[in-house]
């Protein structure tokens, strides 16, 4: 399990025109950090720091260090509220991870052994990923970076399901939980696309057709 650390602080100054200030006036990022058995705290990030943090795809699915105004809590991202146009972040939800209480959290999907897929190796199909993260639950301290698929035996035409997924120990996938076998990946055949040339000479019973709608013509 990675961790990670982001600063914050507390703020009082709430709502939709304060949180505008915050993004541009000091170059900040609203945020609410919520959960467990303490009140709602609502803080704010700089946004550079933010930015370099979700330069790690883990950081999505990894318990993060928040420390606010030096005090640290244990969280989770939620939520990012993005901008439409721009894509950066302009709103964080993060939810306090309590030892000892199981989470739920979505953790990304890690295909193993791509290069040695007997499908794509020998039997050159396409190797694809139905599933980019999966819903878990788990302790804290159980919680994995990735969920990993190992592909080597996966021929053509085969899809990989949630319930032949070996979960890591002490997690548990919420789909099968509803009896939704999800499909992760499967190996499918390569698509071929085939180009005429016109300078190619045309199939026999082409040029027949040709050759008999010009006789009629005269």
């Amino acid at each position: 399990m990675s961790e990670f650390t982001l600063n914050a602080q507390a703020r009082n100054d709430l709502g939709k025109g304060a949180s505008r200030r915050l993004r541009r006036n000091a170059n900040l990022i609203p945020a609410v950090v919520y959960g467990g058995d303490k009140e709602p705290v609502s803080v704010s990030l700089q946004n550079r720091e933010v930015a370099r943090l979700l330069l790690n795809d883990a950081a999505f699915s990894s318990i993060l260090a928040l420390n606010i105004d030096g005090k640290k809590e244990n969280v989770l991202i939620k939520a990012l509220q993005r901008h439409p146009a721009k894509n950066f972040v302009q709103h964080a939800d993060f939810i306090r991870v309590v030892a000892g209480q199981k989470l739920t959290t979505m953790v990304p999907v890690v295909l193993l052994n791509e290069d040695i897929c007997v499908g794509a190796k020998t039997g050159g199909g396409d190797i694809f990923r139905l599933s980019t993260e999966l819903e878990v639950t788990c302790l804290p301290k159980d919680l994995p970076d990735a969920i990993e698929v190992d592909m080597a035996n996966v021929d053509v035409g085969q899809i990989v399901h949630l319930d032949e997924i070996t979960a890591p120990k002490g997690v548990e996938f919420v789909a099968l939980s509803h009896d939704n076998n999800l499909a992760v990946a499967s190996v499918q055949a390569a698509r071929v696309n085939v180009e005429v040339d016109e300078d190619q000479d045309q199939p026999a019973d082409a040029a027949e057709g040709e050759a008999g709608a010009e006789a009629e013509e005269k």
